[in-house]
């Protein structure tokens, strides 16, 4: 079967062999990829027409207890410039987007233990009470089903948690021993049984990944059927043990994130921060890749700065409404706007 009746294949079916995602990696032409760019673009709009939802990061604190060798702000950078956001400049930060248009709030941070789960709890309350009609995404790490079934009562709905590799030796050459491939796996089927849209997603590009583990991905989730997809090529950061390694391909990230939408096609996919980090149009081709969703940061500016977890991140703007501002004119220079709205996930089985 050639690449182009593969692609046909996982439109019909949503679901491919390890060996035939393999096949699509390995081989795959320019020709394959305007293919798969076209047939995943029909599918978006099918489903949400010219809209692209946009969300809103906060990035609370770049503390980490984790020491992962591809990130800039694990625990062992002892040059990166900690900060620690409070409730106050928090519910802030809400208040700016909401005022921007943003109804979905991101917290994303490093795995911090100074926010308990009393101290998260404290924050997703007081977001959900003051903002009733905007979604809390959570994207703060590994934590036990009970954490995650509290921050689901209190009013977080969903929750990004890349899986990074499906691949348990790969995964152990990504992570320092206390770190546990196992755990991370549970953690995504906790959090899906609990309730939330839950996210996981793969670096492309990671060192040591290869064709078969790349296929182990797609095929994890392919069988997973996670309500959203984070992924972006790898970007290495100076202070971590893999600074030496090149960046992952643009343009298998591209071509992986057609096969996304191709083999879930309601799936929430964002054009990233990284694509557009390594490419200054790397977000526009994201969507016309089949990207629904772009992921503007509403973090105080002096913070954004602080929070690197690879090198030249992509900062537009001095805050998030000029970001916004940016985005949707380079959104409408392809025939998209963004659209403000929560933007939940939704099934057509």
């Amino acid at each position: 079967m050639n690449n182009q009746e593969l692609i046909d294949k996982l439109k019909e079916e949503h679901i491919l062999s390890r060996e035939e995602f393999a096949q699509l990696i390995s081989t795959y032409t320019p020709e394959d990829k305007a293919y798969a760019q076209e047939t995943a673009q029909k599918i978006a709009q099918k489903h949400f027409g010219s809209r692209i939802f946009f969300r809103g990061i906060i990035e609370f604190t770049n503390f980490c207890k984790n020491d992962c060798y591809y990130c800039g702000i694990r625990k062992s950078n002892s040059e990166c410039s900690r900060y620690r956001m409070s409730l106050e400049d928090i519910l802030n930060c809400c208040a700016n987007a909401y005022d921007w248009g943003f109804r979905t709030f991101v917290l994303q941070s490093g795995e911090d233990p100074y926010y308990t789960d009393e101290k998260m709890l404290e924050i997703i309350k007081a977001i959900h009470a003051a903002y009733p009609d905007c979604a809390i995404t959570l994207s703060i790490g590994e934590k036990e089903h009970d954490s995650y079934q509290a921050f689901f009562e209190a009013g977080a709905n969903r929750y990004l948690l890349r899986h990074e590799t499906a691949t348990k030796e790969h995964y152990n050459a990504l992570h320092p021993a206390e770190m546990s491939f196992e755990h991370r796996m549970k953690c995504l089927e906790d959090l899906k049984s609990i309730g939330y849209q839950t996210g996981c997603g793969a670096m492309i590009g990671a060192p040591f990944q290869t064709v078969q583990t790349l296929a182990e991905d797609m095929y994890y989730m392919a069988s997973f059927k996670p309500q959203m997809i984070g992924m972006g090529p790898f970007i290495p950061h100076h202070q971590t043990p893999f600074s030496q390694y090149a960046h992952g391909s643009v343009d298998l990230t591209i071509f992986l994130l057609s096969l996304c939408r191709i083999m879930l096609p309601t799936v929430l996919l964002p054009a990233t921060t990284a694509l557009g980090s390594l490419d200054t149009d790397g977000r526009k081709a994201g969507v016309l890749a089949g990207c629904n969703v772009i992921m503007p940061n509403v973090s105080p500016f002096t913070n954004r700065k602080k929070y690197t977890l690879y090198d030249n991140k992509a900062i537009s703007g001095e805050d998030g409404g000029e970001e916004l501002q940016v985005l949707q004119k380079h959104m409408e220079e392809i025939g998209y706007t963004l659209y403000c709205a929560k933007g939940d996930y939704f099934s057509i089985s």
